[in-house]
């Protein structure tokens, strides 16, 4: 039977051409881990993909709209980790557990791509903020602090645990200070830990 178009959802993709998005994406992740972003090559992309370079132009037209398809990739696999996934991270745990699972789990998302996340981050000024993912983050820690400290200001503290996570700081602190991702994630426990202690806590 063939599936029928839903309104307002796009339509459904072939098998071979997801096939071929997904091998694309994967090349061109491997490509910027290599080589970072300025490397990226639709040449080498395509190459590593088994496509034509004509595909990959067709399909994600050039090299700034492939790079900001792989964070997006990425992202998509993140968000649903943290929605739905298995606890810590997903449902299931306690919500300081999650919270420290959250922090852990975007601190390597954001590792990972701190190149494009910074060229995406980049212009305008606030565009950190305007994204649409840095408002579910914002979301989902609000909701995680106001269940572990229901008296506190969530809203404001979800900023604070976002702010060191912005991608220019963890890129400085890997590149220029030489921090391992595993001193950055004990950072963000002792942060959290702080913000989230009630006031009735002992020093």
């Amino acid at each position: 039977m063939r599936e029928l178009p839903v309104a307002g959802r796009p339509p459904a993709e072939r098998a071979d051409a997801a096939r071929n998005r997904r091998r694309i994406l994967a090349a061109a992740a491997a490509v910027i881990a290599e080589r970072g972003a300025d490397g990226l090559s639709m040449d080498e992309v395509a190459r590593r993909a088994g496509v034509g370079v004509g595909t990959v132009y067709r399909r994600f037209g050039d090299r700034a709209r492939l790079a900001y398809a792989v964070v997006d990739d990425r992202e998509r696999g993140f968000q649903a980790a943290f929605l739905h996934g298995p606890p810590p991270l997903g449902p299931g745990a306690s919500p300081s557990e999650r919270l420290r699972a959250f922090l852990h789990a975007l601190a390597d998302r954001t590792d990972a791509q701190a190149e494009l996340l910074v060229m995406a981050e980049a212009d305008p000024p606030d565009a950190r903020f305007r994204d649409g993912s840095y408002g579910l983050y914002h979301l989902h820690l609000a909701m995680l602090v106001g269940q572990v400290r229901p008296a506190a200001d969530a809203a404001y503290l979800a900023d604070a645990l976002l702010a060191p996570l912005a991608a220019n700081l963890i890129l400085h602190q890997r590149r220029t200070r030489g921090m391992p991702v595993e001193r950055i994630k004990a950072g963000l426990d002792t942060l959290a830990e702080g913000l989230l202690r009630t006031p009735a806590d002992p020093d």
